[in-house]
């Protein structure tokens, strides 16, 4: 796997290598404290947005992260931020996690494409055979969109995860395979009218 930071482009967002240089427009969107309620960890302040943007270099320094942050392609904004995450290059498999996106953004084909951009590189340049996602047992709208991409929900891993207020949080786990790839991306690419 060629773990070289990459942009991909799509017609509604472009995903770019994550760097400090992002930090004050990550700030512009990121620091709302509802995007974190479920997330295990909490992003509420500038200082929390660069440890944040820091831990996720120091992951992909350390070959088990490629960060990315989301644009907004019509007009340039930041709208979040996401990654390729618990690499395992032995196994040829990756997960696609550490995603949020601004309120104003979401329900719209921004996670959708997003996620297409991330499973099309997965598969077809970094030749993985499972992609795996997870989210908080609690977060409904999580579970119903990775169900909505097309990956099959696996089980959850029991008090996975302490978040930061404490709370034993259970992980729902979703895969998609290299032999289901061709069918979700028919599928995703009708979504998008690709």
């Amino acid at each position: 796997m060629n773990l070289t930071p990459v942009t991909l482009e799509g017609r509604h967002i472009r995903l770019e290598p994550l760097a400090q240089t992002h930090h004050a427009a990550l700030c512009a969107v990121g620091l709302d404290p509802e995007l974190w309620q479920l997330i295990p960890y909490r992003v509420v302040t500038p200082e929390d947005m660069a440890n944040y943007i820091q831990t996720a270099l120091n992951h992909q320094a350390a070959g088990s992260a490629l960060p990315f942050v989301t644009v907004h392609a019509p007009n340039g904004q930041v709208v979040g931020s996401t990654r390729f995450m618990n690499i395992d290059l032995a196994n040829r498999r990756v997960e696609i996690g550490a995603t949020w996106i601004a309120q104003p953004w979401r329900r719209t084909a921004v996670n959708t494409e997003a996620k297409y951009l991330m499973l099309r590189h997965a598969f077809e340049t970094l030749g993985c055979i499972r992609v795996e996602l997870k989210t908080d047992s609690l977060n409904q709208r999580s579970r119903n969109a990775i169900r909505r991409i097309g990956a099959t929900e696996e089980g959850t891993l029991r008090q996975h995860m302490i978040t930061w207020t404490g709370r034993l949080r259970d992980s729902v786990y979703f895969s998609v395979l290299d032999s289901e790839w061709p069918r979700v991306k028919r599928d995703l690419e009708q979504k998008l009218a690709l």
